[in-house]
């Protein structure tokens, strides 16, 4: 037993001389991929590629454009299930730019926060262009129905306001509309309520629109019924959309 601890021991030094077979200075731990010159891994880390991504999605979301939400209605939901009930809220949402575009959306979920989140979400996703005259007022009076629910819209001079109430007036406001008349017969529910104005807002046309689709000038269209020529020429140069 001495004897073969004695040549353990003069052996040892004989291998720690030994040249290695391969330089591992660029090897990692496990023969896997190696590290470069200040320690980093030659794959994509926490400062590569994926780091680059989400720069651009962060710039991406600065450069959107600034949206008006309006949070019309919340309700208490519940769901019966085995064992009980389970509660939850329901938000309806309406949003727009203010310069003629507006969408509304609704949301459930178990938590106030995340229910708005929801039906912002889906309201961006179901925005609709509507013909504004001059940038505050519609182009036309209107009607819309929905359910039991029966909604006028008309347009006003300047100087009038939103006279709407309730969900109508969100719409308006986020629609970007200054001057607006309004008139709700029938129910109050709000849901039905939005249904009917967003479809009194589809109905609505811009004489540039009107003039393209029968092929004739605006000044034509808006000169009709012995009205001035020239003034009619100037408010066919001020029509934008």
């Amino acid at each position: 037993m001495a004897e073969q601890t004695e040549n353990q021991v003069a052996a040892a030094p004989e291998a720690a001389a030994a040249p290695a077979d391969a330089p591992r200075e660029n090897r990692g731990p496990r023969g896997g991929r190696g590290r470069g010159p200040g320690g980093d891994r030659g794959g994509r880390g926490r400062d590569g590629n994926r780091g680059r991504r989400d720069d651009r999605r962060g710039n991406n979301e600065d450069q959107g454009e600034e949206l008006i939400e309006k949070l019309v209605h919340i309700n208490r939901v519940s769901k019966t299930v085995k064992g009980g009930k389970r509660f939850g809220f329901a938000a309806l949402v309406v949003v727009g730019d203010g310069k003629g575009r507006v969408g509304f959306g609704h949301g459930k979920a178990r938590e106030v926060p995340e229910a708005i989140s929801k039906a912002t979400a889906s309201a961006k996703k179901k925005m609709v262009r509507v013909p504004l005259r001059e940038g505050r007022t519609l182009h036309h009076d209107g009607k819309g129905h929905f359910g039991a629910g029966r909604v006028t819209v008309r347009s006003a001079p300047q100087g009038t306001g939103i006279i709407a109430g309730g969900p109508m007036r969100a719409v308006f406001e986020s629609l970007g509309v200054a001057d607006v008349v309004t008139k709700s017969v029938g129910t109050s529910n709000p849901y039905n309520m939005i249904r009917a104005t967003f479809e009194a807002l589809g109905e609505q046309t811009s004489p540039k629109a009107v003039a393209q689709r029968r092929g004739k000038k605006i000044a034509d269209l808006l000169g009709r019924g012995g009205a001035d020529k020239a003034a009619a020429q100037a408010e066919a140069e001020a029509v934008t959309e």
